[in-house]
């Protein structure tokens, strides 16, 4: 039945919107912010049975999101402008001439405009028993949640495709617990975005994180059991694959059938072909956007960035503006498998005459290639493993950038390189692609419409409310445009202190202040004194105190009266909290140099505790699943059997790491463990501003790699050479020399200065890599400071350091002597002697693994929760 909204008497034009996706959603706030739902009735007629949420997130379901939590519509939003939202319930047919449509619930709603955003579906390959069971696809929440309930009794998975959602769903399975392995038909993985040197850096990451990737191969048969289940693949080179779970992810294909039942017009490859205004060619009344649209330039765009813009020209050709969409960038920064994947502009070189600028490091998994016409223009570019230059490089492209392309690729801490901050950029230079947001509009943002905070900038431009890879670069934008406006820029550590935490270092060690609240009462914002603080400040304040404790008087034992309550989640329990709730138990292990007695007693203890065993990258063994009541009783054996805390949980030293060394390796020059060792048990606890590794190579072939660590130690025949400020993870960096052919006791003075002025200056949860980059002066400062004492502060550094290392003593042992502290160590207060009966676990590979529903929406159902308490 089709029903009319009126106005007054007057019949309201009527906008149906067939699908409720990304892009859907940004149509209607599109119609919304020019008034037009106001002027109209506006119907959407939604296939899922929820609302539009945030699909290009859609992995992140497996890290604990909610739907809630992806959720990208704003019920009130609905509510507000009178939208008519039908979710579950698809249009099946079209009724052009009547200019009707109807759903599947039989609703039939006459139109005056009809926009279809019906997206795209996935490609499967048409290989014999495609639809077995245990074949899934990669698409939608309900994908996902059908995925990880038949993975609870698999083990291995293969996905089909290796681009980015074949990358994203291998992690998901490897994630679930399950081998996984990626067959991409392609020569490399993510053949689009990427060329053979990045697909290369890729492969060997994503290989050393224990995925199997197969390239140069098809699938040409699924197998099958008696039962008709999936048991493994033939592959195009002869080869067969066992699994039991297979996930095609082979690309997708724009979602048309409806239009083309219509009579629409479509294309070859499929898509609703449009025009510039995205109206079909084929009736006037009608529109497609997104990913169903054959764009006027003859592409199907499947970015969400060129959607939102076709949703913008539509509601715009709707008010009677002008607006066309004539194309789209197809820059894309993503992070897959935790690792930064990006390209922009004309990353595969298709130009005539363009030349290549490449760096390419394989053993830390970076490759960075920019594309460079004849005249210097930046033309574009692929960046894997360091994305962090994408925002500014992108803005660059077709434009001659200010410095040597060369030095735009080398890594941060080699010398010739340069980061160009987003000052260098010229105003018409697009900052956010997801809303095409210039420069000059978010400067325009500050200057003519007063925001001040990068909130108040996201609200007024829409930047940085898309996928946000350009929020890093709008906040570098926003400061510098307040501090060109002649404002004063809170650097402030949070609300409840005006001071950055260099200057309430300073304070408290100036003062001799050991307590976080005589530091608020006395130092804090006008408003915040005599309050409780906040969870920046808190923690950052609380580690300041531990790292001077010995010398302003403070309890080094970080669970001690109030430090207790300023501690993150994982230091409240001295543990590192998992995912489904249990804590995990790292001792420590100077060096990585362990007795076989002391493996014994490991192995012993996570037995009879059922704990969960791996080698660790920092040579030490971590043991995974104990719950909270148990960590006393783990420590105990561990204390006798002489071991002490590993500080995993902590913002400290984490490991030294050590090779060998002269003693076993016949290329060793030095003693490597020994120095590991003195090492570790010197700066073992040291709170700082974030963790703190290090490791001690006998040689220069460097098998400890010292130079990804904060700091690092290399032998050499003359003595030792020390390196700084090196990073492994997400954003790698080599380390910088600062001094070479150390003999053992000035290397050791050196390291105490080091650590000490780090502690002293860098920011809150700053790394050693990125302060160095920071600091005024850089290397060659923190040089001139700790080697030369141009500051004269030398003594006092190494006071300070002398001061905590003798004042050092096991947080673990102090705890299971002190009955009070004991008492915190409980699932609930109100009844000490009750596990939680939601951390429950499962066998695999002759261990455990967590029990966890990753995908259960809301709170777990009590059924599930009392199978737990019976594990």
């Amino acid at each position: 039945m089709s029903t009319t909204a009126l106005v007054g008497d007057r019949p309201r034009p009527t906008i149906v919107l067939v699908g409720h996706g990304m892009v859907g959603q940004r149509f209607l706030e599109a119609l919304a912010e020019r008034g037009l739902t106001a002027a109209h009735r506006v119907v959407v007629l939604c296939e899922e049975p929820r609302p539009a949420y945030d699909r290009v997130q859609l992995t992140s379901y497996f890290s604990g999101r909610t739907p809630e939590d992806l959720s990208m519509t704003d019920m009130a939003f609905i509510a507000e402008h009178g939208i008519e939202l039908h979710v579950g319930d698809p249009a099946v047919t079209i009724d052009r001439s009547a200019r009707r449509v109807t759903a599947r619930s039989g609703l039939s709603v006459d139109y005056d405009v009809l926009v279809l955003a019906t997206g795209s579906y996935p490609f499967v390959p048409p290989v014999p028993n495609k639809d077995a069971a245990g074949c899934f696809v990669y698409r939608t929440i309900e994908d996902l949640l059908a995925i990880e309930e038949y993975a609870r009794t698999r083990t291995t998975g293969a996905v089909v495709g290796g681009g980015l959602l074949g990358l994203e769903a291998a992690g998901a399975l490897k994630g679930l617990g399950l081998t996984s392995h990626i067959v991409e038909f392609a020569p490399r993985l993510m053949p689009v975005q990427v060329d053979e040197g990045g697909g290369a850096a890729l492969l060997r990451t994503i290989e050393d994180m224990g995925l199997s990737v197969h390239t140069g191969v098809g699938t040409q048969e699924i197998v099958v059991d008696e039962s008709g289940a999936v048991t493994g693949m033939k592959l195009s080179d002869g080869s067969e694959l066992a699994t039991d779970l297979v996930v095609f992810s082979a690309g997708v294909r724009p979602r048309d059938q409806l239009a083309r039942e219509s009579g629409l017009t479509v294309g070859e490859r499929g898509g609703i072909a449009v025009d510039e205004q995205c109206r079909s060619v084929a009736d006037p009344h009608v529109f497609a956007i997104g990913e169903c649209a054959l764009a006027a330039d003859g592409r199907v765009y499947g970015l969400v960035a060129p959607g939102y813009e076709q949703a913008e020209t539509v509601a715009a050709t709707i008010a009677q503006d002008e607006s066309a969409f004539t194309g789209a960038d197809l820059s894309t920064k993503l992070k897959l498998l935790g690792v930064d994947v990006a390209s922009f502009g004309d990353a595969h070189g298709a130009a005539e005459d363009c030349l290549d600028v490449v760096y390419s490091d394989a053993r830390s998994g970076l490759y960075k290639k920019l594309v460079i016409g004849r005249d210097g223009t930046l033309l574009g570019g692929i960046l894997v493993g360091d994305a962090d230059a994408y925002g500014t490089l992108r803005a660059f492209t077709g434009s001659v950038p200010p410095v040597a392309p060369e030095s735009l690729v080398l890594p941060a801490g080699s010398g010739e390189a340069v980061q160009l901050g987003p000052s260098a950029l010229p105003d018409e230079a697009i900052i956010c692609s997801c809303h095409n947001v210039s420069k000059g509009t978010i400067r325009g943002a500050v200057t003519e419409h007063s925001c001040t905070t990068v909130p108040e900038v996201k609200k007024c431009t829409k930047a940085g409310t898309g996928c946000g890879s350009c929020v890093k670069v709008l906040g570098q934008l926003v400061t510098a445009e307040l501090e060109a406006s002649g404002v004063e820029v809170d650097k402030g550590l949070c609300g409840c202190f005006s001071q950055t935490r260099e200057e309430l270092y300073e304070i408290v060690l100036a003062l001799r202040i050991n307590t976080y609240q005589d530091l608020l009462d006395r130092y804090g914002r006008e408003g915040a004194r005599g309050g409780d603080g906040c969870e920046t400040c808190k923690p950052a304040v609380g580690s300041i105190i531990a790292s001077l404790a010995p010398t302003i008087g403070a309890s080094g034992y970080v669970l001690d009266g109030e430090q207790a309550a300023l501690q993150d989640s994982n230091d409240h329990f001295l543990a590192n909290l998992q995912k489904n709730g249990s804590y995990s138990v790292v001792p420590r292990i100077p060096g990585g140099e362990i007795t076989p007695e002391g493996l014994i007693v490991i192995g012993e203890i996570a037995r009879d505790f059922g704990l969960y065993t791996k080698i660790t990258g920092g040579q030490r063994i971590d043991m995974f699943g104990a719950r909270v009541e148990q960590l006393p009783l783990i420590w105990a054996r561990l204390v006798d059997a002489g071991f002490e805390s590993g500080h995993a949980y902590g913002k400290s030293l984490r490991t030294v790491k050590s090779c060998v060394g002269q003693t076993w390796c016949r290329y060793g020059v030095q003693d490597s463990v020994r120095m590991a060792i003195d090492l570790e048990l010197r700066y073992r606890g040291l709170r700082s501003p974030h963790k703190l590794k290090s490791a001690v190579s006998g040689c220069a072939r460097e098998c400890a790699e010292a130079q990804s660590k904060d700091f690092g130690i290399i032998a050499t025949s003359n003595g030792w050479n020390l390196y700084v400020g090196g990073n492994g993870g997400a954003t790698p960096r080599h380390a910088d020399l600062l001094a070479q052919d150390l003999t053992d006791a000035e290397l050791v003075r050196l390291i105490d200065r080091f650590l000490m002025f780090y502690i002293r200056t860098a920011d809150r949860l700053e790394r050693t890599s990125t302060w160095l980059e920071r600091i005024p002066g850089g290397l060659d400062h923190v040089r001139d400071v700790v080697v030369e004492d141009s500051l004269g502060i030398c003594e006092e550094l190494e006071s300070l350091m002398t001061d905590h290392v003798s004042h050092y003593r096991d947080e673990w042992a102090t705890t299971i002597n002190d009955p009070e502290k004991l008492a915190r160590f409980v699932s609930f207060v109100n009844a000490p002697d009750t596990p939680d009966p939601v951390v429950g676990f499962v066998p695999e590979r002759d261990q455990i693994k967590p029990d966890l529903p990753l995908l259960t929406i809301g709170t777990r159902p009590m059924e599930a929760l009392e199978g737990s308490a019976q594990r």
